[in-house]
């Protein structure tokens, strides 16, 4: 089961790879016993340079091959995480109007999904 340990609302603009360094800083800050991450491609060179300046392993996914279907070690539980936050109705549009509210909807929507899967338990 996928945990978020760490969540930051930004513009669009801002490319993942750039962004995922302050997510990864944030999540050290809570959690320094983090010992790597796992990412997909689209987190190649900047993100990757940055982990392992902070002296983490990175874990890059290979790219999908299209014309096999292949299951991916970690990346089905960001991709699995992803979908059960995509459920949640508050989150399928753009409603808040504060970066804040929008990063506190995101943890309340998954721990209404953690709830919901360990009650199934």
């Amino acid at each position: 089961m996928g945990n978020l340990l760490h969540v930051e609302v930004h513009a669009a603009n801002i490319h993942d790879t750039k962004s995922g360094e302050s997510i990864l800083k944030g999540a050290l800050d809570k959690y320094p016993s983090i010992e790597g991450v796992s990412a997909d491609a689209g987190y190649r060179k900047t993100f990757e340079e940055a982990a392992r300046n902070l002296g983490k392993i990175v874990h890059i996914s290979e790219r999908i091959n299209p014309k096999e279907w292949v299951v991916l070690p970690k990346r089905w539980v960001v991709e699995r995480t992803l979908a059960w936050l995509n459920n949640s109705r508050r989150l399928s549009k753009d409603y808040e109007i504060s970066i804040n509210s929008a990063e506190n909807m995101v943890i309340i929507s998954h721990f209404a999904t953690l709830l919901r899967r360990l009650s199934r338990l």
